[in-house]
């Protein structure tokens, strides 16, 4: 359902006049495999960006969904929402909102809500990386007891941007939300190719790691992707 949902954003997005300030992109990848084996693997990826003088909004929803032979094995959703206020050119203060809901992990949900202090540390025309650190608190309920599991967390953030060529970028987006009970890492790596100035092709390769997970299960998932994404605002 949440894939259908993204799904439809995106075919709004393209066919919908941009307003002012307003730009994003959608992402949609698609692997389906039949013969001596039945696999069905999609993801999409949404996001939206609004900036007016010193605010700025930056909106992601992700979904990832797999079958095997019938049998679901991967269902993931994730939206996050980061509110920024800018102090300086260099600094500026922001709020993040973040809420996972993970079928095969051993939370059904994890929620997060943090504020904190950003810095743009390198602003060149090929190269930009900004910091975020700030406490938070993360609301999560276990799935094997069906017990809430709240605790403060110190939430940190690294965002970089090379711009290899003209039609070349790669980006790397690092979160980590560290808490008592568990600390959630999350690395997302991504290298895009631009075929004109709205549509390009990107591969991604994503590692989340949760320190404490129930008995039998993994600690630590990957996920590679390739996708078809469409841009639009930024004019």
């Amino acid at each position: 359902m949440a894939t259908r949902i993204l799904i439809g954003l995106i075919l709004v997005a393209m066919s919908a006049p941009v307003l002012a300030g307003v730009s994003g992109k959608g992402e949609l990848g698609l692997v389906v495999a039949r013969g001596n084996s039945e696999t069905e693997t999609g993801n999409v990826r949404f996001e939206l960006n609004y900036e007016r003088e010193r605010w700025s909004n930056e909106s992601i929803i992700t979904a990832v969904y797999g079958r095997d032979s019938g049998q679901t094995n991967n269902s993931r959703w994730v939206l996050s929402n980061n509110t920024n206020y800018d102090l300086s050119e260099i600094s500026y203060l922001v709020g993040a909102l973040r809420y996972d809901r993970d079928r095969f992990s051993s939370f059904t949900y994890q929620s997060t809500v943090a504020v904190g202090y950003g810095h743009r540390l390198i602003r060149t025309e090929r190269h930009r990386l900004k910091a975020e650190i700030g406490p938070g608190f993360r609301f999560a309920r276990l799935r094997e007891t069906d017990e809430s599991e709240n605790e403060a967390i110190l939430r940190g953030f690294l965002n970089y941007r090379w711009q290899v060529s003209d039609t070349t970028q790669l980006t790397n987006r690092f979160l980590v939300e560290s808490g008592s009970d568990n600390t959630f890492l999350e690395n997302t790596l991504g290298l895009s190719v631009a075929v004109n100035s709205r549509v390009s092709l990107k591969t991604g390769f994503s590692v989340r790691h949760n320190t404490e997970v129930d008995p039998g299960r993994k600690k630590t998932d990957t996920l590679t992707t390739v996708n078809l994404v469409y841009n639009f605002g930024g004019d």
